[in-house]
């Protein structure tokens, strides 16, 4: 994709709710989730949970995750759709340079629409 987007920030709650339901893409260091927002804009978050480490450390993931998405969305990113970056265990150490080639496999898979299987709703985990 050649064109060029203004990507903005999720900001919502019931945004990141709503790309949970969507295409999910699984890397090592991240979790990528894409879906079509209905607005006709790029728009990006990110999450880190408590189980990745302290705030030093999840502020370190998340600075590497904006700077990749700003990086990559504005050329690779799936025009009208959100995309929610989850930070996984071993993503923080994980080379930037690798980081980038996965985020790049990540979309481009998205943009083919081939996701991950759904997981299994919570209750059934074994």
């Amino acid at each position: 994709m050649s064109e060029s987007f203004k990507v903005s920030v999720l900001t919502k709650r019931a945004d990141f709710l709503l790309a949970n339901r969507g295409l999910r893409i699984a890397r090592p260091g991240f979790v990528l989730l894409a879906r079509p927002n209905g607005l006709g804009q790029v728009r990006y978050g990110i999450t880190v949970t408590k189980k990745i480490g302290a705030a030093v450390v999840r502020n370190r993931m998340k600075r590497r995750f904006r700077a990749l998405l700003r990086e990559a969305l504005p050329t690779a990113g799936l025009a009208g759709h959100d995309h929610v970056l989850i930070g996984r265990e071993g993503g923080v150490e994980r080379d930037f340079g690798k980081l980038r080639e996965e985020l790049a496999m990540a979309l481009a898979r998205a943009a083919e629409g081939k996701g991950d299987p759904p997981r299994k709703p919570r209750g059934e985990r074994r």
